[in-house]
């Protein structure tokens, strides 16, 4: 089986981009702690003349990921421009024009709908559901929203999933994500808009504000993909037909790495199927 190359260096790699399309969460910092080195290797590709797009499916607005890094001390010379879950979840809202939404997740998700000509109401009276994360994901599992689920999809509401991760991994914790409600409502037949990573939207709007920086519309061939998560930013990054770099001690960590390295049996088995999109796997980027 096809087995990526390993390296301790992004420099030699990065060197053959113009443009980066980075994830934040498992790649910049973990949901608790920073990880410098990343940063420090985007700031490096910047200083070269290159552009970095932070591209995260956080359900929040872009300014919020903006200040989340602020206060984990990521430097902001490490990237240009950023584009969440939260925005795309916005403008799908805004191009469709719902007005009544049944909102999935915590008061402080409700931050996404800050401006937006938009009410919250109960399922019974809405036009969609947004689904930015569960109540409770440190108590619940997905499979406890099946009941309401099923109602919405009686009633062949949108669904729009505000970020399309399945699980995350916050510290040692890995938790359940808005993506995995998605899953079961298109096992109900219900429709869904993944407003994120690994569908075409997201990345398209990179593109867009890559371009904008640089005057130019980047080829694919000059831009790379950066994450940790073979099902969103690897497959995502090979469907829009660009470079994917993997960062292995991110969310695949317990598959792929033993006594805290990269086991290149365990990368095999598990990144396989990808191998032909990836130029190469790290452990973290640096």
């Amino acid at each position: 089986m096809m087995i990526p190359p390993v390296f301790d260096s992004a420099a030699a790699i990065l060197s053959r981009y113009d443009v980066i399309f980075c994830d934040v969460w498992g790649v910049l910092h973990d949901g608790v702690v920073a990880h410098p080195k990343a940063a420090d290797a985007l700031s490096a590709f910047r200083r070269n003349g290159g552009r970095v797009v932070l591209i995260s499916n956080a359900p929040s607005r872009g300014a919020e990921v903006e200040a989340l890094l602020d206060a984990k001390r990521i430097s902001r010379s490490a990237w240009d421009a950023i584009v969440t879950s939260g925005d795309l979840t916005r403008f799908r809202i805004e191009e469709t024009g719902i007005r009544r939404v049944f909102h999935i997740g915590t008061p402080r998700a409700e931050h996404v709908f800050e401006g937006l000509d938009v009410e919250l109401v109960d399922l019974e009276t809405a036009d969609a559901v947004v689904a930015t994360e569960l109540m409770d994901y440190y108590s619940e599992a997905p499979e406890d929203y099946r009941p309401l689920l099923e109602a919405a999809a009686a009633r062949r509401l949108p669904f729009i999933c505000g970020n399309p991760d399945l699980v995350v991994h916050v510290g040692e914790d890995l938790l359940p994500c808005a993506g995995a409600l998605a899953v079961i409502f298109e096992e109900l037949g219900g429709e869904v808009y993944w407003a994120g990573k690994p569908y075409a939207p997201v990345y398209e709007r990179a593109r867009q504000l890559a371009g904008g920086l640089g005057g130019d519309n980047p080829a694919l061939s000059r831009i790379l993909a950066i994450g940790d998560a073979l099902r969103t930013d690897i497959a995502g990054a090979m469907a829009f037909g660009i470079d994917a770099l993997l960062i292995a001690g991110g969310i695949h960590r317990d598959e792929i790495l033993r006594d805290d390295a990269i086991d290149e049996g365990l990368l095999a088995e598990f990144a396989g199927p990808h191998a032909p999109g990836l130029i190469g796997v790290m452990k973290a980027l640096a």
